[in-house]
């Protein structure tokens, strides 16, 4: 018999080799290793949120409550009814983890119904019933006080949906992405549509960047820099970059490189040059009439325009954090007046998104 163990344990070394060499083109992007301690047991978050969920704070400027966040994270917990955490419950609840720390809000408030929450759609989602039910259901107390008139699901949650039209969205896609979709792009939009439509918009503007080496796509290049993209079978291209000219007046630049060794340049916008948000105006906690960002995140979506009539509970608005979502809903009713909040916009809590008057 042919011994081929150092054959195997070759080729492993080299596939790790390989992967170890990649990841330090990422190390920028690594999640704290937090160390596990005896609090495990009172928060019981699984392993893999453990890193995730401190990424998720960190990028909402929460890092340093860290422990106030695994201590709410015990008490959302405890809320749902101690439910069984894996992926998507798990996500559920340490959205509501940071919801209540961002918001400095208690399980009292949340059963007390006082204050008017806009809880984060996962969490919604979650006690709605839309992601299954555990065994005798949620607190019905709770259930109450964050579905508020929605209704919860009952039975299986995937019997409602629609059957999946897959000519009819090959057909979509078309006009998203700017070409004949394949059955992958048919199948990614029907899975996850509003990451298709992002990634689309990506190819549209940029092109195919997944032929730009690692480097160059998170870090650019250096003067004289040089390397080689293959955009399609047997045709390379040379690209080296040689230098960004002077501001022009109108707030772009001018790049100049070479390609395949013949001189080009491009003009493009600079937006280190002036800056590109407007100044964020903070809501009067005081004037009823204000609607403010209850987390800091990015503006998706903007339901109403100025001049609307809205009821009580109406979506006005959905604010996004490291795939968190939070709808904005209308505390009471009246007309749209001044309308601040727009789609991909950053908002800060207490932002002012817009009054109801």
């Amino acid at each position: 018999q042919l011994n081929i163990q150092p054959r195997i344990d070759g080729a492993m070394d080299a596939i790790a080799e390989y992967w170890r060499s990649v990841r330090e083109f990422y190390v920028p992007f690594e999640s704290a290793v937090l160390p596990g301690t005896a609090d495990l047991y009172h928060h019981e978050m699984p392993g893999g949120q453990y890193t995730n969920l401190y990424e998720q704070a960190r990028a909402l400027g929460l890092a340093n409550r860290w422990p106030d966040i695994c201590r709410a994270y015990a008490e959302a917990n405890r809320l749902f009814g101690d439910i069984v955490k894996v992926t998507p419950t798990s996500k559920a609840v340490g959205d509501m983890a940071l919801f209540m720390v961002a918001g400095d809000v208690s399980a009292a408030d949340v059963l007390s119904g006082e204050r008017k929450l806009s809880y984060p759609e996962s969490v919604i989602d979650l006690v709605s019933g839309a992601m299954g039910q555990p065994p005798g259901g949620f607190p019905p107390d709770v259930q109450r006080a964050i579905l508020g008139e929605r209704q919860p699901f009952e039975g299986r949650p995937g019997a409602t949906l629609p059957p999946a039209d897959f000519k009819a969205a090959a057909e979509k896609l078309i006009d998203v992405a700017g070409r004949l979709p394949s059955d992958r792009d048919v199948l990614s939009y029907l899975l996850y549509p509003k990451v298709f439509e992002e990634y689309a918009a990506h190819r549209r503007e940029y092109g195919d960047t997944s032929v730009l080496p690692t480097p160059v796509f998170f870090y650019g290049m250096r003067s004289g820099e040089e390397f080689a993209a293959d955009i399609e079978r047997g045709k390379t291209l040379f690209i080296k970059f040689l230098t960004v000219g002077s501001p022009h007046v109108d707030g772009r630049r001018t790049i100049f490189f070479e390609l395949n060794g013949q001189p080009r340049e491009v003009t493009v916008a600079d937006h280190s040059l002036a800056p590109t948000e407007a100044p964020r105006v903070q809501a009067d906690p005081a004037d009823p009439t204000h609607v403010a960002a209850s987390m800091p995140g990015m503006v998706v979506l903007v339901a109403v325009r100025e001049g609307d009539r809205v009821r009580a509970g109406q979506k006005l608005a959905v604010l996004e954090a490291m795939k968190m979502q939070t709808t904005i809903a209308a505390d009471r009713a009246g007309t749209v007046g001044r309308l601040l909040a727009k789609v991909g916009t950053p908002v800060e809590p207490g932002d002012l998104l817009l009054t109801i008057e």
